[in-house]
Parts: structure tokens; C-alpha cells; sequence
């Protein structure tokens, strides 16, 4: 077996990190570098690597972390068209990923740029 990852020590309480939010497949938490005011990761519970690894048996898992990030912005007071919010998937290194567990960003509470970094 595999190392877990940061992300699924997170998830199973192994290290200790406030939740924005959770249900029966996913979780998300505050990212520890933050590239904007609000920066949270919505993980999923279970552990896919990355996007472009997923099978067609995690097509729920998939959309909920989709509904999950529209419940956290409204949560979080960003889900109005007149702010908004940003959300960014990360495949492989040089796509950005730094932990192999499927995440996505949550990125609002600035004027954030196009095309991104």
C-alpha cells in the first residue's frame, strides 16, 4: 500500500485542519499558501491521483466536488455574479499538481487575472 497523501490524512482526521465543508464524498479545507484571500481545496474523500485518472465509477464523486464549490462560494459570500470565484484543476507537474490527490481549487476575494499564471 501506498503512502497516504497529505490530503488523505486530512480526511481521516489524522492531521488536524478546520473544514469549510464536508459531506459523504468530499471535504475541503483552507489552503496552508493561499495565492488569494479565499483559497480553499475541495478533496474527495476517496483517493483519485488526478483528474485525468479517473474512471467512469467516480463520475459522482466528480460532480460533487463541482456542487461542493458552489455551496462553499455561497458559504462564503462569493457565488454572486458581482464578486465570483475561480476554480482551477491541476494535472501533473507541469500542469501545477504538487500532491497526487485530485483537488480543486476554490480561488475568490480578488480580481483574479486571465490568462492565469
Amino acid at each position: 500500500m501506498s503512502e497516504k497523501t497529505i490530503f488523505q490524512k486530512i480526511v481521516d482526521r489524522e492531521i488536524p485542519a478546520p473544514l469549510v465543508y464536508e459531506d459523504d464524498l468530499v471535504a475541503a479545507f483552507n489552503d496552508i499558501a493561499p495565492q488569494a484571500p479565499i483559497h480553499v481545496l475541495i478533496v474527495p474523500k476517496k483517493v483519485i491521483p488526478r483528474v485525468g485518472e479517473a474512471e467512469a465509477e467516480d463520475q459522482a464523486t466528480l460532480g460533487a466536488l463541482l456542487l461542493a464549490a458552489g455551496k462553499i462560494a455561497e458559504k462564503l459570500g462569493v457565488k454572486d455574479r458581482s464578486k465570483g470565484f475561480r476554480l482551477v484543476i491541476n494535472h501533473g507537474r507541469d500542469g501545477g499538481e504538487t500532491v497526487p490527490h485530485l483537488h480543486v481549487h476554490l480561488l475568490a476575494g480578488r480580481d483574479l487575472t486571465w490568462p492565469p499564471g
